[in-house]
């Protein structure tokens, strides 16, 4: 074990706050006023100070209204502004390049700033910007590109000193209340809570990789916490800012090696893909938990509707964490300030400038390039070199099962590593994971064999039931304990299957819902060989007709009224959870003549499914417009019903980005010149994408797939829906009609376990199965 996982009272003390830990995750002193090396110091006669950044130019310490003028190099006006209470204002969305400067009028002169340059993605600081910042243990802040200083605290492993290094090192950069300062682990083990502790949700470096050895960095995303600058998601200098943190880590002589890796699941899991895709020089291996490949389509706007459920409340949030402290924002920033520091202090002055997320969200509905280009998880994984593992859930139930997408998107990359799963969006560091996560992060980041502590063994899986309400498979010790020889460990692991699949979790011999396997299925690429689409042809009667019969298919129409509040917007209980193995679900089923059925005859054979299919239906509606939820479920021979998986699309949002669709997943533009409107009761074609998954039908067991107003059928999100009730959608039938499901599905892959019990898998409810007014 590594420094300071050798005491057997504090191992003990800590394995009990790494089990909880996993269950919860439900320094230069500068001011804003630009960095040497980027541009010039300002010493014209302006009293306030401006300096860019990557794609924008900021004005600090103007006083509050004063009207200010961006001029480039040939003193022409670019933008103009007033400064704010704090007196700052930001120009964004500016080109880069140098000559820049801030003009005001005072009196009868004009005062300006002197010229500074607005920087480029390419500016990066020379090697000894990096060097010159020393860390310590605790809080620090380190400096950016651009001057901003963000909150970054370093957590060594428990009874450890820094001169006990130099230790394998990571970085968690998340934008919740990860840098404040505190010991999460003793509010995890019974002592009295910590105020300054950071929030459960970024356990995995706060708690779980400390305790395994690792010097963790918590780095504060920009305009959160005690970080300066503005807030701005996952927008260019936020990026960049990981780039420069991983390089200024890296640099310190505590880290092993000066190479460091990145950890976290959710916020500071999706982080990781935007920080790898910019290819720091020092960063050795990233391992990104439970994230989503895109903000508009994957969780913002599943298929052109504002979620408003998880989504919206997710942005409320993050939006009140980036008002100024003390007054508002995190409380750990706040009682900083109040107990004397002036940095996290100063580091708030921007924050007025935060632009309202939910607001841009209602102005723009569609999918603006402006705001999504460089935003967009997906595209940065195409850029990531180093090593990656990668983990979720099918049926995560925050973040949705789109982010499967990314593995095709990291296909390039030969050092990628693929857990996949039923269940959600938690799960994500469960013991059949957590080895595997750790053999990767020992190896491509520590550079040793890797081995989990024996008294953690012990303990922590019998804690994941009790915090977690669910039992679960005991923690099993690594493959390579004891076996000493480094390059022997890591080549069995680079032979290791890419792409592992936990198939039903929660139908294991512990009990329903457990966090335990059946089986596993593995394969060295994505999608599985030999994947092909299997079709199948709705059928005015309700039935799912397959290739081989398809002359049975029933001509004719099928109708049902939009309405969303013919269900609950969610499938489970006011304040219910989906985790715990007793929660009930509230999965109701199509309300009469609010929706259409297609099930299948009963499958001759097993049938594996791996990856997104379409809905396509003909279809036509008596208004311009109208939102459509296709869920994909099992009926299984004892009459009852296994959700699957989702999808959702506006069918004024039809137009296909013909790059990127195929004959299973179509993928859509969302553009606003693409929208097509309805012309009330003619029929167009629609395809609807429904989520990736992994999983068996078995024989014996039928298919099907309804249609219906949004809403009801997944945990936490919810939608904006046009639908109120009034519109009625009609769906055309036929033989050589283009109304038909189309699955990506893997032959000859039977199952090797029994069928699972209902309401038994985690993330998949079941009910009874009642059939829908048109029979399917």
């Amino acid at each position: 074990m590594r420094s300071g996982g050798n005491q057997h009272v504090r191992v003990l003390r800590v394995v009990v706050a790494v089990s909880l830990g996993v269950a919860l995750i439900a320094s230069a002193c500068t001011d804003d006023s630009g960095t040497e090396w980027a541009q010039p110091p300002s010493t014209a006669n302006a009293p306030f100070t401006a300096y860019g950044g990557i794609g924008q130019a900021t004005v600090v310490a103007a006083a509050p209204g004063t009207p200010i003028v961006l001029e480039d190099a040939e003193g022409v006006e670019v933008a103009n502004g007033t400064a704010d209470a704090k007196g700052s204002f930001i120009f964004r969305e500016l080109t880069p390049g140098s000559g820049y400067r801030v003009v005001s009028s005072s009196g009868e002169e004009n005062v300006r700033t002197a010229e500074f340059r607005v920087l480029d993605e390419s500016d990066t600081p020379p090697q000894s910007f990096y060097d010159s910042q020393t860390m310590v243990e605790g809080l620090n802040y380190i400096e950016m590109r651009d001057g901003v200083t963000l909150a970054a605290t370093l957590r060594l492993p428990p009874g450890a000193e820094i001169g006990d290094g130099p230790f394998p090192t990571v970085i968690e950069y998340s934008g919740y209340e990860v840098a404040a300062p505190g010991d999460l682990l003793a509010s995890f083990t019974g002592g009295a809570p910590d105020p300054l502790a950071p929030g459960g949700a970024t356990a995995v470096g706060s708690v779980v990789t400390p305790v395994l050895g690792y010097a963790t960095v918590s780095l504060q995303i920009r305009g959160t916490g005690c970080s300066g600058g503005d807030f701005d998601l996952f927008g260019l200098p936020t990026v960049y800012d990981g780039y420069d943190a991983v390089e200024i880590v890296a640099a310190q002589p505590w880290v092993k090696g000066n190479k460091v890796g990145m950890v976290g699941i959710s916020y500071s899991g999706i982080s990781q893909l935007f920080v790898a895709g910019t290819r720091p020089p020092s960063l050795a291996a990233i391992a990104p938990m439970s994230v989503l490949a895109d903000l508009y389509d994957g969780v913002g706007f599943p298929g052109g509707i504002f979620n408003n459920g998880f989504a919206k409340s997710w942005l409320t949030e993050r939006q009140q964490d980036a008002r100024p402290a003390p007054e508002a924002g995190q409380k750990w920033a706040g009682l900083l300030i109040e107990q004397g520091d002036t940095t996290c202090e100063r580091n708030q002055g921007l924050r007025l400038q935060t632009r309202d997320v939910l607001e841009l969200v209602d102005q723009e509905p569609f999918r603006n390039p402006t705001l999504y280009e460089r935003r967009t998880p997906l595209d940065w994984a195409k850029r990531i070199e180093v090593p990656v593992f990668l983990v979720g859930a099918f049926q995560d139930d925050q973040l949705g099962g789109h982010w499967v997408n990314l593995v095709e998107a990291l296909g390039d990359n030969p050092s990628v590593w693929v857990t996949m799963y039923n269940g959600n969006h938690n799960d994500a560091l469960g013991p059949e994971v957590l080895p595997r996560w750790l053999e990767f992060l020992d190896l491509f980041v520590a550079d040793e064999v890797p081995e989990i502590p024996p008294t953690v063994l012990a303990l922590a899986g019998g804690l994941y039931g009790s915090i977690g309400s669910a039992a679960a498979a005991p923690l099993e010790q690594t493959r390579f304990a004891g076996t000493g020889d480094l390059e022997a460990a890591r080549s069995t692991f680079e032979a290791d299957p890419r792409i592992r699949l936990l198939m039903e979790v929660g139908a294991g011999p512990l009990g329903p819902r457990s966090l335990q396997a059946t089986a596993e299925l593995d394969y060295d690429e994505w999608p599985p060989p030999g994947t092909e689409p299997s079709t199948w042809t709705l059928s005015a009667d309700g039935a799912l007709v397959d290739a081989a019969t398809v002359d049975a298919v029933v001509e004719g129409e099928a109708d049902y009224v939009a309405d969303p509040a013919a269900r609950p917007r969610r499938n489970v209980g006011s304040g219910g959870v989906a985790y715990s193995a007793d929660e009930p679900y509230d999965w109701q089923p199509v309300a009469d003549g609010k929706g259409l059925g297609y099930v299948s005859e009963p499958l001759a054979e097993d049938l594996l499914v791996a990856g997104g299919g379409s809905l396509d239906l003909r279809l036509s509606a008596s208004a311009e417009d109208t939102d459509l939820q296709v869920t994909l479920s099992e009926v299984r021979p004892d009459g009852r019903e296994s959700y699957l998986t989702s999808g959702w699309l506006r069918a004024s949002h039809r137009a296909l980005d013909g790059a990127a669709t195929t004959e299973t997943y179509p993928v859509h533009t969302h553009l606003r010149e693409d929208q097509m409107l309805l012309v009330p009761g003619e029929f167009v074609d629609v395809r609807v994408p429904i989520n990736p998954l992994v999983t068996w039908v078995r024989a014996g067991s039928r298919l099907r797939v309804t249609v219906l107003a949004p809403g009801g059928d997944v945990p936490l999100w919810e939608f904006d829906t046009i639908d109120d009730g009034s519109t009625t959608v009609s769906v055309l039938h036929g033989p050589d009609v283009p109304s038909r499901l189309v699955l990506p599905t893997v032959p000859a892959t039977p199952t090797v376990t029994p069928s699972p019990g209902c309401d038994t898998l985690r993330g998949q409810p079941c009910r009874d199965y009642v059939p829908a007014g048109n029979g399917g």
